[in-house]
């Protein structure tokens, strides 16, 4: 039964440790990623679709992101929808192939690109909490209904709060790693 909760709570954790890459790989940097491409939605035939599914999306350089669609009459709404899009982009066509190129950022920007990736670490800091309370919750009713013993009950709590920390280690390594990133020159 233990070993449920405890499964329970460690997916859980790396749930929230995969949101936070999630999250993160969308915060813009001074570099450009392909990634930063994947909330842009564009009209194909009726069906917003994401651009990395009508496209081939590549990086050639740390400021240059090519988008090269398979059919050459969505280049103009694949342009559109990058105009449209809030990350400030200014695509350029040549008729085959998008370039798009990603300025440097302000120090002011980076600022709050910093700010924005405290906010997510916390956010997944919360939801780790907020698991590691539910298995705290399930091993006091095991105890209160005596399916386990007081000592295992304190030997589990022991164990959530490892599992807790290794977690949290984890999200500040994360945030850590970003934060050298957005502030790089």
């Amino acid at each position: 039964m233990l070993e449920t909760i405890f499964k329970e709570l460690n997916t859980g954790i790396e749930k929230a440790s995969a949101m936070l890459s999630r999250d993160l790989s969308k915060i813009r940097t001074g570099r450009a990623t392909a990634g930063m491409l994947d909330s842009i939605r564009v009209d194909y035939y009726g069906v917003p679709t994401p651009i990395h599914q009508m496209a081939t999306v590549s990086v050639p350089e740390p400021r240059l992101i090519t988008v090269k669609p398979w059919e050459r009459g969505q280049i103009k709404a694949i342009e559109k929808a990058l105009r449209d899009s809030d990350l400030g982009l200014t695509p350029q066509s040549d008729g085959d192939l998008i370039r798009i190129s990603i300025p440097a950022l302000t120090e002011d920007r980076r600022r709050e690109m910093v700010k924005l990736t405290k906010k997510f670490g916390e956010e997944s800091k919360v939801a780790i909490r907020k698991y590691s309370r539910d298995a705290n919750e399930m091993i006091e009713q095991l105890g209160s209904d005596e399916q386990i013993s007081e000592d295992d009950a304190v030997q589990a709590r022991k164990k959530i709060e490892d599992f807790v920390a290794e977690g949290n280690k984890k999200i500040i390594e994360l945030i850590a790693a970003k934060e050298k990133e957005i502030l790089a020159v």
